[in-house]
């Protein structure tokens, strides 16, 4: 895996490039100290993914996200920002981010979101995930805030439209708890089909319905 970490402090990415490097093995490591440097570095490098901070000299995190993706739409983003404002947090996800996670996390946790984002995986950091789901203007449902984490990714997973198999097969579960958990989701929101979870997504804006990059 080739990964790009851009932020403007060396110490940072010195520090987490070590990290990533022992716990990623094999993983080729790159850094960009500013967002001009990380859209350059993916034109010429193609990583995998970008982890981005958001506040960097010259054009933030944000627009660096969205001229990376008009450009290299395959690359995954993983934002790891101090910043963890709810409105920060969706301006990223709606550049085109596959994740969004704060310095404060652990260790693991940040490899956690950068397998699944390299794998195409959604992974927003759970208390933001829970705050993003009940503070946005049109979220009117307050069903979703007693999610646990995995109920919520699931919920995300088959808004997506995942099946069982798949999202058996990117969470490393089996099907069969899978689909408890997917009865748990229908019984705890009150819906009898995955076409009403998926309305039910789109209600509350966690997905969105519109024309996807190719």
């Amino acid at each position: 895996m080739k990964i790009l970490i851009t932020d403007d402090h060396a110490v940072v990415r010195q520090g987490y490039a070590s990290l990533l490097s022992a716990m990623l093995a094999p993983c080729e490591v790159l850094e960009a100290e500013n967002g001009d440097k990380a859209c350059a570095l993916c034109q010429s490098d193609r990583p995998d993914v970008v982890i981005m901070d958001v506040n960097m000299k010259g054009i933030s995190g944000i627009e660096a996200t969205r001229r990376i993706l008009q450009r290299n739409p395959d690359i995954k983003i993983l934002f790891f920002s101090m910043y963890d404002e709810i409105p920060v947090v969706t301006q990223a996800l709606e550049a085109g981010a596959k994740g969004y996670i704060t310095k404060n996390c652990t260790p693991e946790i940040l490899i956690e979101a950068v397998n699944k984002v390299s794998n195409g995986q959604l992974y927003v950091e759970h208390e933001l995930a829970m705050r993003l789901a009940v503070t946005r203007p049109e979220q009117k449902d307050k069903r979703l805030k007693e999610m646990t984490q995995r109920e919520f990714e699931i919920f995300v997973m088959l808004a997506q439209g995942n099946n069982v198999k798949e999202i058996s097969e990117q969470l490393c579960i089996s099907s069969k708890t899978v689909s408890n958990y997917t009865a748990i989701l229908k019984s705890k929101l009150n819906i009898d089909s995955i076409a009403e979870l998926v309305h039910l997504a789109i209600e509350t804006g966690l997905i969105k319905v519109g024309p996807r990059i190719s």
